[in-house]
């Protein structure tokens, strides 16, 4: 995308492919929240420069408290004129940044305890609020009626960390009306660096419920209540000639709940998670290609199904899954299943199976609201994934319950 100044150079700026959804058509607020490496900060920070090369606008680059101008955006904006030779274009000093030939100016500051940056709001034409998950309410109730100039815009970027911040209940889960906002990871920057790279695979390694937090944008989620807390590693792996497997299972989606089909195997006291297949909203004439798309050689496989769908089974049997069979259950299976589960040292997923490792991660228990205790209930969300690995090793379960006799 390139825009030229009315004075100056011609310059070429590089944006990802989600900037349209943000950036384009009529809105008062344009947002982007995600993890690390996205680059949230610098499509925001070329975007502002860009509008600052045609338009006189006044851009006001807050965040909640800022006590210095080094946690504020200056440094970023000044790296991109610099990068794009815009040197003799915008004037820049310590504490503000302006367009020598259209009068467009940036100017920085706090939105609490900054008399002086509230001054800078009311004349702004654009509001950047970077690290905006640390917003407060009052603050958010404050700052539309003070940008309030014809035309004007309120711009946001954050890393989520809870799902009770004012930000996320104000442009999440109740978003207002002419807002563009959009959740962004790592995986939609085509300039994430290589070094990047292999600090997110190592931490994918080492933790995944960390990784989903830097990385994937994702809430916190470590506590009691976890199904799998401590048992989950996501790491590569070629399944090896003497593991016992594959074992391979499959849960119907219903309406919004997805279709998931998993293979597994298991070798030295770990569960291994090879593939996975999901889908939301897929047709039963559908699934036999679906999953063997996703799971290589599934449909020469037995696999073990949920036994609550008798006819869907009996549908696959004649329409290419001919060995898919019903999982047994019993009055506490789902009890037993999990307690299975965790009774091996490690469950390893490949990272190719995202979603088995984000249920993994999500998978949790009841907790009083009043007394914050874990209860003994499973909460009913995040666990097609797990139910179709239940499926999958329900045999192994059922072989490791069986008493050994002693010959005599």
């Amino acid at each position: 995308m390139s825009t030229a100044a009315r004075r100056g150079p011609e310059v070429h700026f590089d944006v990802p492919g989600w900037w349209p959804e943000v950036f384009q058509g009529d809105a008062r607020y344009r947002g982007a929240y995600g993890g690390r490496g996205s680059g949230k900060t610098m499509t925001f920070g070329q975007t502002a420069i860009m509008e600052a090369l045609r338009l006189p606008l006044r851009f006001f680059c807050a965040r909640e408290i800022q006590t210095s101008i080094r946690q504020s955006v200056h440094a970023e904006l000044a790296a991109i004129i610099r990068d794009k030779g815009l040197e003799g274009t915008f004037r820049i000093t310590d504490h503000r940044i302006a367009n020598r030939h259209n009068g467009a100016e940036f100017i920085f500051g706090g939105l609490r305890h900054d008399p002086e940056g509230l001054k800078g709001l009311a004349r702004a034409d654009r509001a950047w609020i970077e690290e905006a998950e640390a917003v407060s309410e009052h603050s958010w109730q404050v700052l539309p009626a003070t940008i309030r100039r014809p035309g004007s815009e309120i711009w946001l970027t954050w890393n989520p960390v809870s799902p009770d911040s004012a930000t996320h209940q104000r442009f999440v889960k109740h978003p207002p009306s002419r807002a563009c906002i959009r959740k962004v990871n790592f995986d939609e920057n085509p300039w994430f660096p290589a070094e990047l790279e292999q600090e997110r695979l190592d931490d994918l390694r080492r933790d995944p419920d960390l990784y989903a937090h830097i990385w994937e944008g994702e809430f916190r989620t470590r506590s009691d209540a976890q199904v799998l807390a401590g048992k989950v590693r996501v790491e590569e792996f070629t399944p090896g000639a003497h593991w016992d497997g594959p074992y391979h299972g499959l849960d119907f989606g219903f309406a919004q709940d997805p279709t998931a089909g998993v293979r597994c195997w298991i070798a030295d006291r770990r569960l291994w998670i090879e593939h996975e297949a999901v889908s939301v909203g897929l047709e039963l004439d559908a699934t036999a290609a679906f999953l063997a798309e996703h799971i290589p050689g599934i449909e020469d496989h037995v696999i073990r199904a949920d036994s609550a769908r008798p006819e869907s089974i009996s549908y696959l049997k004649r329409h290419g899954l001919p060995r898919v069979v019903a999982a047994r259950k019993g009055p506490r299976s789902v009890e037993e299943g999990i307690a299975f589960l965790r009774s091996f040292d490690e469950i390893v997923v490949h990272p190719r199976c995202r979603e088995t490792s984000r249920e993994a991660r999500l998978y949790s228990y009841k907790v009083d609201r009043v007394t914050g205790d874990v209860l003994p209930t499973l909460v009913d969300a995040h666990n097609h994934c797990i139910d179709a690995v239940r499926y999958a090793v329900e045999p192994a379960k059922r072989a490791q319950a069986q008493p050994r006799i002693r010959a005599l």
